[in-house]
């Protein structure tokens, strides 16, 4: 723990900075250094992240008591000034408590807004401005909010709306109004009180009315916020450590509800959803902030041009679009001109684009945040690289600036444009996050997950989402709301999630009891299909076909520029020319694996295949195996041919071969049918490969040294397939990989086998090529004897997925049994078949490849597991000097930007 605990600002000073943001979270540290750089910013204090840790270790009594001292003091700083007093009853302060953790986490945590009010404070407050709707208004929103964040008023059910929305819409109903905004004076205070009553009956809390009480209720549950439902799965998805805490921000209130000239809004200095340097926005006129990201009401753009594109969108005249939604450039221009100076100052400061809160206090503005902004994958790209061609940022730090995870976003597929042209618009919504998504529609989001975890494809569907719906976001392939903009929470989680996302659909009616969705008169029910185009808000009926997405652009620069500085290649698995294909146009050097059993399950293969295991004689499986060969040759010729040029590794035959064989009664009898034998022979050898421990088993090597006939007939297939490719002009680059090896010998003798073969397959062409003999690194053993195996093996090549497994001692099959109690009891940190164990195994590799270069010290290394597409693993083997990482094709983009980025920070 630090000695000091609070941080104050204000009046153009402050005691913390950017640089603080570990200390005091991404947005204390923000509010910190736009009062340094003369941004107006209501004062206030951060109390730091580590408090949040210490509240959890002792308590909220103690942490009070530890912290009373200096939030007592900061507390007469905001009151200096603001030349106002916390809980005074004639010249009150009322103050916002909000979260802010190091990293962004746009509504997972909480905010209490107009902290302070009481009905005596109230009426001082009245008698100060003037305003008694203003007032009211702020009071009804504080016990709203309080209600919800710290004495935990909730719906029942999922069906029910927010129980204050419940009590709101009765209100509004006695007189027949829909905004808010429209309520009197008295049916605010009507508000205040039926919303207390109905806090005492739900949850059997008194309202406090003492606002020091009030004070700490509120810092405590944004504490206590850290560790709700979804912040942990946020969390989890962002691979934010749980250590990290949260800071707590209070500032003096600004009021964007005081009337026509007031206002309230949140901006980004460029779009978040495709990059464009175009500065955006939503505003609402008369309005606290909440009402902007909440989606209850419409709001209006910021600038005249996207004024003009949402009108366009929405169907909207220029008549009306003026009239009625009038951008604040038009409207406030004043006030716009100030906020756009501001923005491009926040940008420059920053060197990216920047989110931004801002409130208008009677024609006054102020900032409440800045942050670099969530975007979209191919916003990210864009942005980096728009900055570098601006001279903003230099080459290394646009690779910095990309997050290797999201250009999974770039790479998803799009709808095809011919099918588009024939697909079936039926509503229009506002383009909140780019993509392409197809699937059932749902309604709630356990249910999202539930159809998910069923292996179905959903579309959520939603009046307005709010923080709680986050792991049904997640499950979705998109989602559709009724209400909201472009700044609405569901537009920015979406955006961040990399999730495609229609927003603000005024044309649907959502019925969450009845489970349907009425779309321009014709009624959607739970299961229905429909299609989201979250780069044009359009929803279309049914499936739309989509299209493989491509390397260009921005893109290809970004990849381009990741070449210049990589170390570290990256190659692709791939088992078909296809793959391979697509490998290579996503930019892999080569292929890291083939897996040659894939390639054995086509009808006509699998017969031969299993002819070669029900033989029990050398002389019947050379005979199977021969019926194999040209499928194999005609295989790894596609492959090599499509890959020419660049190095492909081939593992032998690695499965045990019960593998090939059916398990179940029918399927033996087809196969005894096919076979010519009778069932009981089929039975008899299906039971005589049965294992206690086949991943431990007769597999990989073991295969090879028992049957030398298959090793000898996949190296002749090899081998052939590249003396014919380089008959026809072509440059094929054979490896081939021993699997499974945990002793030199075994190596050897496969070696031994692999290099007959060759040599009469080189002279049935007449003539020879290279190619290369190496093994995969699995076994702990193997890493523990790597220098007696590098004086035979040419290369190494770490298959991770199985050292994990040995090396823990897991069972990849069966980790799902115990690996959700590990992760949440924090015994693990993250799922080892998924980011790469660097104490452990990680040291395993290490010691492998240190010993394999004091034999061989040219030996190339490389690693070809599940880890080679995760960019922390990709890192780690570029800091060992490995050679290469091999992943899927659609993830050898995030290599390729992992490994760049691996050297930049050397």
């Amino acid at each position: 723990m630090t000695e000091k605990r609070v941080y104050t600002f204000g009046n153009g000073k402050a005691e913390g900075n950017a640089q603080m943001r570990e200390l005091l979270g991404g947005k204390g540290a923000n509010l910190a250094e736009m009062n340094l750089i003369g941004v107006p910013v209501p004062p206030g204090f951060t109390i730091t992240t580590d408090c949040c840790n210490e509240y959890y270790k002792i308590g909220q009594e103690k942490i009070i008591k530890v912290l009373e001292s200096e939030v007592n003091g900061a507390v007469k700083h905001i009151e200096n000034l603001m030349n106002s007093k916390f809980g005074d009853t004639t010249n009150p302060l009322l103050v916002s408590v909000r979260s802010g953790a190091r990293a962004s986490m746009p509504g997972m945590m909480d905010t209490i807004l107009n902290l302070g009010l009481n009905d005596e404070v109230a009426e001082g407050l009245v008698a100060k401005t003037n305003n008694p709707h203003f007032v009211y208004d702020s009071y009804r929103r504080f016990v709203q909010m309080y209600g919800d964040v710290v004495l935990e008023m909730k719906p029942v059910n999922k069906e029910d709306i927010d129980p204050f929305e419940e009590i709101i819409e009765e209100v509004k109903a006695e007189r027949g109004i829909k905004l808010d905004k429209d309520l009197t004076v008295d049916e605010l205070k009507k508000l205040v009180k039926l919303f207390k009553e109905a806090i005492k009956e739900r949850t059997g809390k008194d309202f406090p009315n003492d606002p020091i009480e009030q004070l700490w209720g509120a810092i405590c549950a944004v504490f206590r916020s850290w560790m709700n439902d979804r912040a942990i799965l946020y969390r989890k998805m962002e691979g934010i450590p749980d250590e990290w805490g949260t800071a707590v921000s209070v500032m003096a209130m600004v009021f964007g509800n005081m009337g026509e000239t007031s206002a309230t809004g949140v901006c980004f200095s460029r779009d978040a959803g495709n990059g464009e340097n175009l500065f955006n926005g939503e505003y609402l006129v008369n309005a606290q902030g909440e009402d902007v990201v909440a989606g209850t009401r419409t709001p209006q753009q910021i600038t005249k041009v996207g004024s003009l594109r949402w009108a366009q969108r929405a169907g909207i005249s220029e008549e009306e679009r003026a009239s009625k939604y009038p951008s604040m450039e038009e409207a406030m221009p004043d006030i716009f001109a100030q906020l756009n100076d501001i923005q491009e100052k926040l940008e420059h400061h920053y060197r990216d684009m920047q989110d931004m809160e801002f409130t208008v206090q009677e024609g006054k503005l102020w900032f409440l945040q800045t942050r670099n902004g969530k975007r979209t994958g191919s916003a990210m790209v864009k942005i980096a690289i728009d900055l570098l061609h601006e001279g903003m940022i230099d080459e290394k730090t646009a690779i910095l600036r990309c997050e290797p995870n999201k250009l999974d976003e770039l790479l998803h597929p799009v709808f095809d444009k011919l099918a588009l042209q024939k697909a079936n618009v039926i509503t229009q919504g506002l383009p909140a996050s780019p993509g392409a998504a197809c699937g059932q529609i749902v309604f709630h989001a356990d249910d999202a997950q539930d159809r998910h975890a069923d292996g179905h494809k959903v579309i959520l569907v939603r009046i307005e989402t709010s923080p709680e719906d986050l792991a049904g976001m997640s499950a979705a392939e998109g989602i559709l709301t009724a209400r909201g903009g472009m700044t609405s929470h569901a537009a920015v989680v979406a955006r961040g999630m990399g999730k495609c996302c229609v927003s603000g659909a005024g044309g649907i009616n959502v019925s969450y009891k009845d489970k349907t969705v009425e779309i321009d008169g014709q009624l959607y029910r739970e299961g229905d299909y429909i299609s989201l185009n979250g780069t044009t808000g359009q929803v279309y009926a049914g499936e739309v076909p989509t299209k493989a997405a491509e390397l260009s652009g921005d893109f290809k620069e970004l990849m381009d520029l990741c070449d210049k500085y990589t170390k570290l290649q990256v190659r692709t698995n791939a088992d078909t020319p296809h793959d391979a294909s697509v490998g290579r146009a996503f930019g892999a050097k080569g292929i890291g694996l083939t897996r040659t059993e894939h390639m054995f399950f086509d009808d006509k293969k699998i017969i031969a295949m299993r002819e070669m295991i029900l033989a029990d004689t050398p002389e019947g499986r050379e005979k199977a195996l021969n019926k194999l060969l040209p499928y194999q040759k005609a295989d790894f010729k596609g492959i090599l041919e499509a890959m020419d040029g660049l190095p492909v590794n081939i593992r032998l035959l690695d499965p045990p071969l019960h593998e090939f064989v059916p398990h179940d009664l029918v399927g033996q009898q087809v196969m005894a049918d096919e076979m010519g034998v009778d069932l009981s022979t089929i039975q008899r050898r299906v039971a005589s490969l049965a294992e206690n421990n086949p991943m431990l088993g007769h597999r990989g090597c073991r295969l090879g040294i028992t049957f030398p006939e298959i090793t000898a007939m996949q190296t002749r297939a090899i081998i052939s397939a590249a003396c014919e490719l380089k008959k026809e002009g072509k440059n094929p680059k054979p490896e081939i990989m021993v699997p499974l090896i945990g002793t030199v010998a075994e190596f050897r003798q496969q070696k031994a086998v692999i290099l007959k073969s060759a040599r009469r397959t080189f002279d049935e062409y007449g003539f020879k090529l290279e190619f290369e003999i190496g093994t995969m690194i699995e076994i702990p053993r193997a890493a523990l004897t790597a220098d007696l195996i590098a004086s035979e093996a040419q290369y190494f090549s770490f298959g991770t997925n199985d050292l994990t497994q040995m090396t823990f001692g897991y069972s990849r099959d069966d980790i799902a049994s115990f690996l959700p109690a590990y992760l949440d009891k924090k015994i693990l940190k993250v799922d080892p078949f998924q980011v790469l164990d660097q104490e452990g195994v990680g040291q395993l590799i290490h010691m492998a490849v240190e010993k394999g270069r004091r034999v061989r010290p040219n030996i190339r290394t490389g690693i070809c597991g599940e880890h080679g597409g995760e960019p922390s693993s990709v890192k780690f083997c570029a800091k060992l000097g490995m050679n290469y990482a091999s992943c899927s094709p659609y993830r050898v983009p995030i290599a390729r930007l992992a490994a760049a980025q691996a050297a930049v920070e050397e």
